[in-house]
């Protein structure tokens, strides 16, 4: 999968923040590197699998690396989005000791992390094998890595959902209640976005879906409704406004999303995605030969 990001200029924003996660971790030195190994020592690192699943956060690696020491030279044998097993080698890293080892954790806490949240994203996307709904993630993120998290969520199959509070209009219960109710939040809404921007409405109950068709929203949520009041939802929204995108979301467990998906929605929405999810075991080694996928 190709390394792209859907907002202009994020390359230079991570570069940034890169260099601000390596001074969170190296502060004045690495001072066991720094006493304990001749300045001047070179190494051939491999990394390699301990558990398997998706591969996500290759390049951010590569980047890291390259952000330690440009002279570092980092061969990658699997991309993004590639299922790997224990065991396999999925890059290798050559140049000083000191760079490689000063540049190891956070180009392994990455990748751990981004692998993980693409391994259970694909994982959600096979269950919903021959359905036509969309599995996206949501703004549940871990603060200042959004970006890479949402990125996990392609790699994964998954799509994204808004990447923040700026592009598009979202009223939940709480803008509901401070609004004065569904109809007067889309009103007010209305009246002031651009007319390319879509409204999406929180609703709990027939009776908030009924008003939020009233209002002309675009996209109705049924949020944490069970299937059967779901599929009565969705048969009144479709029977009424065939255009009005249908999201479910709350709750949603890799148990549950089949049969939700068969309720008829069009978008499932999982937070989980990106805040409950199991890091794979990623590791680096000195010294090993090379290798490539089949290693």
């Amino acid at each position: 999968m190709m390394f792209e990001w859907t907002a202009g200029g994020y390359d230079a924003r991570l570069r940034e923040q890169i260099r601000d996660w390596l001074a969170e971790d190296i502060g004045s030195g690495d001072i066991t590197t720094e006493t304990t190994i001749p300045r001047t020592s070179q190494s051939k690192a491999i990394i390699h699998m301990k558990d398997d699943g998706i591969i996500a956060g290759l390049p951010v690696a590569k980047l890291v690396f390259e952000i330690v020491d440009s002279s570092l030279r980092f061969q990658a044998y699997a991309q993004d989005g590639d299922a790997v097993k224990k065991g396999t080698i999925i890059a290798e890293v050559e140049g000083s000791t000191h760079s490689l080892l000063t540049g190891e954790r956070l180009a392994l806490n990455l990748m751990q992390r981004l692998s993980g949240i693409a391994t259970k994203t694909a994982s959600y996307v096979e269950a919903l094998q021959g359905l036509p709904v969309r599995l996206v993630d949501t703004r549940k993120t871990t603060p200042g890595h959004r970006m890479l998290e949402k990125y996990a969520v392609r790699v994964g199959g998954g799509a994204n959902h808004r990447f923040g509070l700026y592009d598009a209009v979202m009223i939940k219960d709480n803008h509901i209640k401070g609004s004065g109710g569904i109809t007067a939040a889309v009103a007010a809404a209305r009246r002031q976005i651009p007319h390319t921007m879509k409204i999406e409405v929180e609703t709990e109950s027939l009776a908030e879906v009924e008003e939020a068709l009233r209002s002309g929203a675009d996209i109705i949520m049924l949020d944490n409704m069970d299937t059967e009041l779901m599929k009565e939802a969705v048969a009144l929204i479709k029977g009424r406004s065939p255009h009005v995108i249908v999201e479910a979301s709350g709750g949603v467990t890799l148990d549950t999303i089949h049969g939700i998906a068969e309720c008829g929605v069009d978008v499932i929405s999982v937070g989980g995605l990106t805040y409950s999810f199991q890091a794979l075991d990623i590791s680096l080694d000195l010294g090993e030969k090379k290798g490539g996928m089949n290693a």
